[in-house]
């Protein structure tokens, strides 16, 4: 994975014209907001969304959250979008619809264009990619390379199923969200999300087994529609205590096997070589960021 990533388990949404929702999104846990200029926002309302964008900023990040925009695909709100959204406070922009990395391209030409313009660090502001339709699905290993801003890939499961005339149920989202998994992966870059649907966030249980096998099937961080889905995010994405304990023995095992010139070793009764232990060393090093992105 790349070392410029960012550290995330959970990412709200919050759409910026709604007042109450930007004044408390900050009390929520997430490690960053997604200022929504796209699904949460009415046509008629677009332009003024706009305008909130810097003064929603200090609100939504005040306990460290990183601030994410999410902007619009049809290109004349897009452009408009990208013009208030490259501002200061501003860690990533959420492309949607990308259908393919020509989409990724441009968006980076116009933002390279904003920053030298507005003398922001050159290349600071991150993407992340959401695919949402078959088009882009068919391309989505290009996309996930397309740019260095790109730093997250994320398959939309309601857009893409509907495209695709299916319902977003596990069952058909499981090969298309797996292949999301490995293009990011093959990239460097975080997969994004879970294999379910967005929408139903009442059932806990139910929100939080889905977060738990998408975990082990790749997945690190994912979007939240409602506060009840942050902590269980939160929780779900970071290895706990115990996960982190036995990945930290089985490398000190490993390093002294490897020390002595063994190539594999044993461990609590099986045998542990360069992937395992690769693996384990990937819980530590997940484990350390977000100690030193949450406060104790």
């Amino acid at each position: 994975m790349r070392d410029d990533l960012p550290v995330w388990r959970s990412l709200m949404f919050v759409p910026v014209t709604a007042e109450k929702f930007v004044r408390t999104g900050a009390d929520k846990g997430a490690d960053a907001i997604i200022l929504d200029l796209e699904d949460a926002v009415a046509p008629s309302q677009k332009e003024h969304a706009r305008t909130l964008i810097a003064g929603a900023i200090p609100e939504v990040s005040r306990n460290g959250a990183d601030v994410v925009v999410r902007v619009n695909r049809p290109w004349r709100l897009l452009v408009r979008d990208l013009e208030a959204a490259v501002i200061p406070g501003v860690t990533a922009l959420m492309l949607t619809k990308v259908d393919s990395p020509e989409h990724v391209l441009a968006c980076a030409e116009i933002v390279d264009e904003l920053e030298a313009e507005r003398g922001l660090p050159a290349g600071k502001l991150k993407f992340i990619a959401l695919v949402e339709n078959a088009v882009g699905f068919f391309r989505i290993e290009q996309i996930a390379k397309s740019h260095p801003r790109v730093v997250g890939l994320s398959l939309g499961s309601e857009d893409f199923a509907a495209d695709v005339g299916m319902q977003s149920e596990p069952e058909g989202l499981f090969y298309p969200k797996q292949q999301a998994i490995f293009a990011a992966r093959a990239a460097g870059i975080m997969p994004m999300g879970f294999i379910g649907s967005i929408a139903d966030f009442r059932d806990q249980d139910a929100f939080r087994a889905i977060v738990r096998r998408s975990r082990r099937l790749g997945f690190m961080c994912a979007s939240a529609v409602h506060p009840l889905q942050v902590s269980v995010l939160n929780d779900e994405f970071s290895p706990d205590s115990a996960e982190v304990e036995r990945a930290e023995k089985m490398i000190a095992a490993y390093d002294d096997a490897y020390a002595k010139g063994l190539g594999a070793v044993q461990y609590e009764g099986a045998m542990i070589d360069v992937p395992v232990v690769n693996r384990a060393r990937s819980v530590v090093k997940r484990a350390m960021a977000l100690r030193g992105r949450v406060k104790a």
